[in-house]
């Protein structure tokens, strides 16, 4: 009689090994346990309305399950700590705009063009997302948890900084640019153009958001400095 090597399955019920499918999750369509994205976004999604409205320090595991609408257990499988949460959702929340700005920078018909567009993304995000709003939350706890504190400022691909030197990058190689150190360069184009509006809105020295224009105006004289010591050419803007 041929042995066949017994499990349980998910009802509790034995499969045998030829019986069962080589991945049930493919089959049923679930996912390991903490894999899923969209109850993984879910959970984020209230985190994020959790620390906006209570902050870091007053937020518990227990407020983010309530608002994502998950258990207990299903919180813990997903995120051991409010840390590790917090520091997720900044990760998300950088990604998706690095996301945005490279596809910006590479959609863009030239380097001027690309520049600008990217001074208007950085601005938009600065002074119309809840950008600033998170960077006070983690500055709040910058002198006991420095090192989520420097998830937020770090260069790595999910940085839109770090896609502004890459893209200054390739524009050096096809000569557009003479720069020494394109991180630095980045840097400098950043503080130029969106710098001032950046630490107002931290600092809550912006009251009420400038107009289009003024955001523009600053913009253009940003990017007319950084072409005059950086373009080859020195295109007009």
């Amino acid at each position: 009689m041929k042995h066949e090597a017994k499990t349980a399955g998910p009802s509790g019920a034995a499969q045998t090994e030829e019986t069962r499918p080589a991945d049930a999750s493919a089959v049923s369509g679930r996912f390991a346990a903490g894999a899923d994205p969209v109850k993984r976004g879910q959970i984020l999604d209230g985190a994020k309305r959790v620390f906006m409205k209570m902050g870091y320090d007053a937020a518990s595991m227990n407020d983010v399950t309530r608002e994502a609408g998950v258990s207990k257990g299903t919180i813990y499988v997903y995120f051991q700590s409010k840390e590790e949460l917090f520091a997720a959702l900044i990760e998300r929340a950088k990604g998706l705009f690095a996301e945005s700005v490279r596809e910006l920078l590479a959609q863009s018909p030239e380097p001027v063009e690309a520049l600008r567009r990217f001074a208007h993304a950085f601005a938009r995000q600065i002074l119309d997302s809840d950008m600033i709003p998170a960077m006070r939350i983690v500055l709040g706890v910058i002198d006991r948890m420095p090192t989520l504190c420097q998830r937020f400022f770090a260069g790595s691909p999910t940085n839109a900084r770090s896609v502004l030197k890459a893209y200054l990058d390739t524009q050096v190689a096809d000569g557009f640019f003479y720069i020494d150190d394109t991180d630095l360069a980045a840097t400098q184009f950043i503080e130029l153009t969106v710098g001032s509006f950046f630490k107002g809105k931290l600092f809550n020295d912006i009251s009420e958001r400038p107009s289009d224009e003024e955001v523009s105006r600053v913009i253009e004289s940003g990017l007319s400095v950084f072409l005059a010591g950086y373009a080859r050419r020195h295109p007009a803007p």
